[in-house]
C-alpha cells in the first residue's frame, strides 16, 4: 500500500485494516501558528504493526483532499494513540486513549527537514505554508519523528501529566487573552486579532511550566514598563488571585509544620525578631540557599534540615526521589551538579506545579459553561476574565483556594496593570 492515502479506494482499504495501536502526528497549516487557531493540512498515522506510516491529507496543494470527519472516524477506531505532544494534539483531536510519549525530560525538540526550514525562512508571513511544502517532505519529517520517538512508546507514562496536566493546560490555552491591539503592538509584536493565545510547556527540567509564544514570555511579564496594560477583559474585570508565601507553605506541608491561620511571613518575622519585609527576604534566601547558622535551631528549620537530609540520602542511595501528588521521579543519573538544597528546590517547584494543576482542574470544572474564564496562570497567581453577572462565582473560587489551605491576595482592574 502506498504511503499517501488520498483517493477514496485507498482510504477504504486503509480503514479496513483496523489498527489497534498507532503513532499519530498532525501536520497543521503552519507550525508557527498557535494550534488553537490553526487548521489541519494532513495527518500522519503510523500503525505499530507496520513498517511505514501513512499521510492522510485534508488540504494540500499537491494532493486530493480527504474529509476530516473520515479521518476522525479512523482515529476513533484506534484503541491506543501515541503522540509527540498530547496537549497540542488535543487542540485538533480530543480523542480517548491518547498517550504522550514525550513526557520525560529533556523534551524532544522537533527537527524539520532542510526544505521546511527554507520555506519558513523564504515565506515568513505565508499563513498556510505547510500546504505548499512538498507532501513528501512532510512524510520524511514524520517518518524521522516516529523513528526518533518510537523507543519511548514502551517507557512508563506518568498518569498525572498525561491526563490532568495535559487537560488543564490545553483548556487554559483555548481560553485566550483579550488585548488592546495597539497597546500590545507597541510592547510586543503586530497582531491581527483581539485575542492572543499562550503556550504552556510543562516538560521542563523541574516540571515548572514555561509559557512563551511568538517571543512573548507570559510567565514573566514586566511589571514596570506598562506592557501589562495590553491585556484587558473581554467581560467586565480582570481579577488576579495570588497565593502568598507559596513555597514556605508547601515546605510546611512536607515537614508537618503548622503555622495556624497566622500570616506566614508575619510568623517568620516574629521568629527572627525582624520587620515583615526583612523576614520575607531572610526566608527566601534560606529556602533557596540553605539555612543560616543564626536560625538553624528554630523548629521550622530544624525540621527542614531533617527532611532535606533524608531526601538527599534517598536520592543518593536509591538513585531517585518520587514527588508527592505527581509521582514524578527526579533521577540521579539524569540530573547533573545536584546538591541537597538544589534538589529540595526542584521538589518544591514540582509540588507547586502539582498543587496548581489540581487547583486549575477544579477551577476549570467550576467555570464550565460560564462567561467568566481563567485566562492565565503563572506559578503563584491565577488571572480571571470576570463577568460581573456571575458574582456568586467569586466566593466559590475563593473557597476553592481556602480548601487547599492557601493564603491569597486579590487584585483587580480594567487592565492587567494593577499598580
Amino acid at each position: 500500500m502506498f504511503w499517501l492515502v488520498e483517493e477514496e479506494n485507498q482510504f477504504q482499504l486503509f480503514e479496513k485494516l483496523h489498527h489497534n495501536k498507532a503513532f499519530v502526528e498532525v501536520i497543521p497549516y503552519d507550525n508557527r501558528e498557535h494550534p488553537t487557531v490553526n487548521k489541519i493540512c494532513a495527518v500522519y498515522i503510523h500503525p505499530l504493526n507496520t513498517a511505514k506510516g501513512f499521510i492522510l491529507p485534508t488540504s494540500h496543494s499537491e494532493t486530493l483532499e480527504l474529509d476530516i470527519n473520515n479521518i476522525t472516524r479512523v482515529l476513533n477506531n484506534i484503541n491506543t494513540i501515541y503522540v509527540r505532544d498530547k496537549k497540542e494534539f488535543f487542540h485538533y483531536f480530543p480523542q480517548k486513549g491518547v498517550y504522550d510519549i514525550n513526557l520525560n525530560t529533556p523534551p524532544y525538540i522537533q527537527e524539520f527537514t532542510q526544505t521546511h526550514n527554507i520555506f519558513y525562512q523564504r515565506y515568513p508571513h505565508y499563513d498556510n505554508i505547510n500546504t505548499i511544502i512538498p507532501i513528501v517532505k512532510h512524510y520524511e519529517y514524520c517518518e524521522n519523528l516516529y523513528n526518533n520517538l518510537k523507543d519511548k512508546i514502551n517507557e512508563p507514562i506518568n498518569d498525572f501529566y498525561n491526563n490532568k496536566a495535559t487537560m488543564v493546560f490545553n483548556a487554559l490555552e483555548r481560553s485566550g487573552i483579550h488585548i488592546n491591539r495597539e497597546e500590545f503592538k507597541s510592547h510586543f509584536h503586530d497582531v491581527s486579532r483581539d485575542t492572543i493565545y499562550t503556550q504552556y510547556n510543562f516538560k521542563t527540567l523541574t516540571t515548572r511550566p514555561s509559557n512563551k509564544f511568538k517571543g512573548v514570555n507570559y510567565a514573566a511579564l514586566n511589571k514596570e514598563n506598562g506592557c501589562r496594560k495590553s491585556f484587558i477583559p473581554k467581560n467586565d474585570n480582570l481579577i488576579e488571585i495570588d497565593i502568598g508565601a507559596y513555597h514556605p507553605t508547601l515546605l510546611a506541608k512536607l515537614i508537618n509544620y503548622d503555622f495556624g491561620k497566622k500570616d506566614i511571613h508575619q510568623a517568620f518575622a516574629e521568629m527572627y525578631g525582624v520587620e515583615y519585609k526583612k523576614a520575607k527576604e531572610l526566608t527566601f534566601k534560606q529556602l533557596y540557599g540553605g539555612v543560616f547558622e543564626k536560625y538553624k535551631d528554630l523548629e521550622f528549620f530544624k525540621k527542614v534540615q531533617v527532611y532535606t537530609d533524608d531526601m538527599w540520602s534517598k536520592f543518593q542511595n536509591e538513585g531517585f526521589i518520587e514527588c508527592p501528588i505527581s509521582k514524578h521521579k527526579f533521577e540521579n543519573k539524569k540530573l547533573h551538579d545536584m546538591k541537597p538544597q538544589k534538589l529540595l528546590n526542584y521538589l518544591l517547584q514540582n509540588l507547586e506545579t502539582s498543587y496548581n494543576i489540581c487547583i486549575l482542574w477544579d477551577i476549570i470544572k467550576l467555570l464550565k459553561n460560564k462567561k467568566t474564564k481563567l485566562i492565565l496562570y503563572t506559578y503563584d497567581s491565577f488571572l480571571f476574565d470576570f463577568d460581573k453577572s456571575e458574582k456568586a462565582l467569586y466566593k466559590e473560587i475563593i473557597s476553592l483556594f481556602d480548601s487547599y489551605k492557601l493564603q491569597t491576595k486579590i487584585s483587580y482592574g480594567k487592565t492587567y496593570d494593577f499598580r
